[in-house]
């Protein structure tokens, strides 16, 4: 791996540059913990894209929510991640890379493009961190998420000694 620093400015930079920013840490709303630091790996926990609290969509992908909605879902949980990150190591300059996203999506019957709804938050990590925020994926249809939540994901990523 690259022994190149991405900084907090130099990534929230990044995120003004979209339009965006990073939301307040998600605090867990049951019996876990937001991040689990193992080694050199980071476990960061499910999150269902809540922005500052807010969730913009609820409901079933392919009913009551578009794909461009769900992606948007998607990115929204990455944000709340990366706010997660930077809280669990102090900012981003301990990030080595991304190793592994998990998405999960509510779908109604017939809906098979999660693929493209994850890409919501796998776009956003390339476009932050470059080849470093390429990661393996797995994006699987459920019937269910907590809380009427149409997508959920979780993280692990590689830290820096």
């Amino acid at each position: 791996m690259t022994n190149d620093t991405i900084s907090t400015e130099t990534i929230e930079g990044k995120l003004a540059a979209l339009g965006l920013s990073l939301p307040r840490p998600t605090p867990p709303v049951a019996n876990y913990v937001g991040s689990v630091l193992t080694g050199n790996l980071l476990f960061v926990g499910g999150n269902t894209g809540r922005f500052n609290g807010a969730r913009k969509f609820s409901g079933v992908v392919g009913a009551t929510v578009t794909l461009e909605q769900a992606y948007e879902m998607a990115r929204f949980c990455a944000l709340n991640h990366l706010a997660g990150i930077k809280a669990a190591l102090g900012g981003f300059d301990r990030v080595e890379r991304f190793v592994m996203l998990t998405g999960y999506v509510t779908v109604a019957p017939g809906f098979d493009q999660m693929p493209k709804v994850i890409n919501g938050a796998s776009d956003l990590l390339v476009a932050l961190w470059g080849k470093r925020g390429e990661h393996t994926r797995a994006a699987l249809g459920v019937a269910a998420l907590g809380d009427n939540a149409p997508v959920e994901t979780t993280l692990i990523i590689e830290v820096k000694s």
